[in-house]
């Protein structure tokens, strides 16, 4: 067994999706094993709300537990908090066995938004993997 270590510093540039105020961004981390036949789910977790920000700074660290790092892959969603339903603000997919991740900090920049006018959406991470 390992430990899967996310420290998620920031995220920057978000698109907003509410008509008043700006979106109360959040992020969702939902890890999973991509196996041939038959995928395994390790769980989700999600960091705190940040109100009316579009330029969140987060400074939170979630762990996972997991057997290995083989076909793992980390879904990062940006989720704007509202009182019906939560609204996407972006996504990216990020397999962690080709970041060859080790008990030094690896610093992850994913875009999470793409825009055709204006700048993209990123979120920065440190991912760290120690078994």
């Amino acid at each position: 067994m390992g430990i899967l270590t996310i420290y998620l510093d920031r995220a920057t540039k978000l698109k907003d999706k509410d008509t008043i105020g700006k979106s109360d961004p959040y992020i969702k981390f939902e890890l999973e094993q991509n196996n041939t036949f038959k995928d395994k789910n390790y769980g989700d977790q999600k960091s705190t709300t940040k109100k009316n920000e579009l330029d969140p700074i987060y400074e939170e660290t979630f762990h996972f537990n997991i057997p290995e790092i083989k076909n793992m892959e980390l879904t990062v969603k940006v989720m704007d908090d509202d009182v019906l339903k939560d609204d996407k603000m972006g996504k990216c997919k990020i397999k962690l066995e080709k970041l060859g991740l080790s008990g030094t900090p690896t610093h992850v920049k994913e875009k999470v938004h793409n825009r055709i006018f204006g700048e993209d959406s990123y979120v920065f991470l440190t991912l760290t993997y120690t078994e």
